[in-house]
């Protein structure tokens, strides 16, 4: 059975994404990664890093070679360094995602990984862009997605996102909790095979509120909420105090945590696992997953970036499109040891060769 095809994009070409890319080859993983990016500076930030990667065009049809990284070329608008942001390059960079966002629509790529890119230059370059997930779910109609990050033994998913804290509470509504709720457990059946997940809900305020006294969003929110996702079927529990909440005797019964803030469940997981943590994003009619950290500017091409969290985030995406294509099944936390022999994610369209014809961008 051929093996999974997923979608790695180089992210921005002059951080460490190029960089940790070419350690796909050594990675083992039964899937075929093929990555998006300028044939030339990858090869150029080999030679730099000392990598000796043999790199081949990627051809749909062709039979996968071990030790061999399979390139989509897409050219660079400028040529770029390693260090030093080009403007000019950002609609390269875009056109990564577009490419990925095609390959996924016509069946050539089972699931999409992102390297950083850095959100600023994309800017800068007069095209307004808030991350790899808006941009995304805009352009496949998603109407809602949910941050979720996984590592170090935890699933953590995000009611509100990149919010100033002083925002965050007007944010949660009952409806809006409620959807995040269904987003996440939907995401836990469909795309890592568990029939009945459980979800442990922090609490917005210290010690979950204590009974109104230190808030009243558990009491007029977050349990209504609760209590309502319960009626329909669905297993959360909680509102639990965040400061106990995050215990191993706690978690042994959770599939995912569900925080009300960024910083109230993302410092707890990258402390246990950061640079092997991977970023998914719940939502989307496709499997995406990212890595955990930025371009890291002041790493590329120095031979100090460390590729485990991309590792992580091909090895999860693969997990994730066998799940989607799969039955789900019972338990909790699945790895990548857990090898289902299943049909990849999606259903062509068009032939293999037809549908690498067709992933340039119009």
């Amino acid at each position: 059975m051929p093996l999974p095809v997923i979608a790695v994009t180089s992210g921005e070409p002059s951080g460490i994404g190029p960089d940790i890319c070419l350690d796909l080859p050594a990675a083992v993983l039964p899937c075929r990664p093929v990555v998006l990016g300028d044939k030339a500076m990858l090869q150029a930030r080999a030679d730099k890093l000392g990598k000796a990667v043999v790199l081949r065009d990627f051809t749909p049809a062709a039979e996968p070679e071990e030790g061999v990284l399979e390139v989509l070329h897409i050219p660079l608008r400028m040529p770029c360094r390693a260090g030093r942001l080009n403007v000019a390059n950002a609609a390269y960079v875009i056109e990564l995602l577009d490419t990925a966002y095609k390959g996924i629509q016509n069946g050539t790529f089972s699931a999409m990984v992102t390297a950083p890119l850095h959100k600023g230059i994309i800017n800068d370059a007069g095209m307004p862009f808030s991350g790899h997930t808006e941009y995304l779910a805009e352009k496949s109609a998603a109407k809602q997605v949910v941050m979720m990050l996984a590592g170090g033994g935890l699933r953590v998913a995000l009611a509100t996102t990149h919010l100033p804290l002083k925002d965050v509470a007007a944010a949660i509504t009952q409806p809006q909790l409620e959807s995040v709720a269904k987003i996440v457990h939907c995401g836990l059946q469909k795309k890592f095979g568990i029939t009945s997940p459980r979800i442990f809900v922090a609490g917005l305020n210290p010690h979950a509120g204590e009974g109104g006294h230190l808030g009243r969003e558990e009491i007029d929110i977050i349990i209504p909420a609760l209590d309502s996702l319960r009626a329909q079927g669905i297993d959360v529990r909680g509102p639990y105090p965040a400061d106990t909440l995050f215990q191993p005797f706690m978690l042994k019964d959770a599939d995912a945590v569900l925080a009300m803030y960024h910083d109230q469940g993302l410092p707890v997981l990258k402390y246990a696992g950061f640079g092997k943590g991977v970023n998914i994003t719940l939502g989307l009619p496709f499997v995406r997953t990212s890595v955990d950290h930025g371009t890291a500017l002041d790493l590329a091409g120095t031979g100090k970036a460390d590729s485990g969290s991309l590792m992580v985030a091909a090895a999860t995406a693969l997990e994730m499109a066998r799940h989607t294509a799969a039955k789900p099944k019972n338990g909790n936390l699945i790895t990548i040891k857990n090898k289902r022999k299943t049909k990849p994610n999606g259903k062509p369209s068009q032939t293999e060769d037809q549908a690498a014809q067709d992933l340039k961008v119009d």
